[in-house]
């Protein structure tokens, strides 16, 4: 009875494949703990850390070693992540940055740098593999909940005390997916802001068309986002709960073995096309 359905694989996820897995340089920008935890990654798959960039050393960025690299990860704070991105194409290298909170103001300049001068980004939120699937299902679940207007959506972010940026990059990424397919939502807006010390400012009250991204920062909490819709009968529940950084810089690495041999202004459904 199963000759006629014969398993046919019509594409291989690029995580699986190892046609990409050539020996790699690759320079770090920022040396906290993703950085750390990115160099066991990249270590582990047999690639080359050529040079580390971190807050004493941003000098050797001009240098030969610097330059000997096929690519750049960059993870580190919003206001120094622009100019990171900048001496690294000055010095000829792509770049994978996985800084959030500074693309909303240089997002185009860095869409035009990659269209009209050749410069090469791959930029996320967030680089998990589980979180790219999380994005996925958070569209779909909102292009079903178009139809059914009695529920309402809003979302929580929760990350650790040292996260700068509030609501997250990631949460900022799935309120977009959700606006781009529930037509009664035209803009997200931040919630409320429940700091390390447990004070809570802000409000979830806003108008109808606008969805609510409230921010919570506890502990050392890797990342956890939940996309919620309410009804009067009841509520439907999705949530993504990182355990550790190791999926973010796996997924980092993917990144910037995708990136050595592509160009221009890349991302996550560049990288998995769902």
């Amino acid at each position: 009875m199963f000759d006629k359905c014969p398993l046919v694989i019509t594409k291989i996820p690029i995580f699986v494949q190892k046609i990409n897995r050539f020996i790699m340089k690759i320079a770090l920008i920022g040396y906290g703990k993703m950085g750390k935890e990115i160099e066991k990654i990249a270590l582990s798959r047999g690639h080359e850390i050529v040079s580390i960039i971190d807050v004493d050393n941003h000098q050797d960025m001009d240098s030969d070693a610097f330059r000997s690299a096929d690519v750049a990860i960059e993870f580190t704070a919003p206001s120094v992540a622009y100019g990171n991105c900048l001496d690294a194409f000055r010095q000829g290298v792509k770049v994978v940055s996985g800084s959030t909170g500074w693309m909303g103001e240089h997002g185009e300049e860095m869409r035009r740098l990659c269209k009209e001068e050749g410069k090469t980004l791959f930029w996320s939120s967030n680089f998990s593999l589980g979180v790219a699937i999380f994005s996925a299902v958070n569209k779909y679940l909102a292009k079903i909940m178009n139809k059914f207007p009695n529920y309402d959506v809003s979302m929580v972010e929760t990350h650790h005390i040292h996260k700068l940026d509030a609501p997250s990059g990631t949460a900022i990424t799935l309120a977009e997916g959700i606006l781009e397919n529930l037509d009664r939502k035209d803009k997200w807006v931040m919630g409320t802001l429940t700091a390390p010390d447990g004070t809570v400012s802000g409000t979830t009250e806003c108008a109808p068309d606008e969805l609510p991204v409230s921010a919570i920062r506890k502990d050392e909490v890797p990342g956890i986002h939940t996309v919620r819709y309410e009804s009067e009968a009841d509520s439907i529940i999705i949530t993504h709960d990182a355990k550790n950084r190791k999926g973010f810089a796996l997924g980092a690495v993917l990144a910037a073995e995708y990136t050595a041999t592509h160009e221009g202004f890349l991302g996550m459904n560049d990288l998995f096309q769902f």
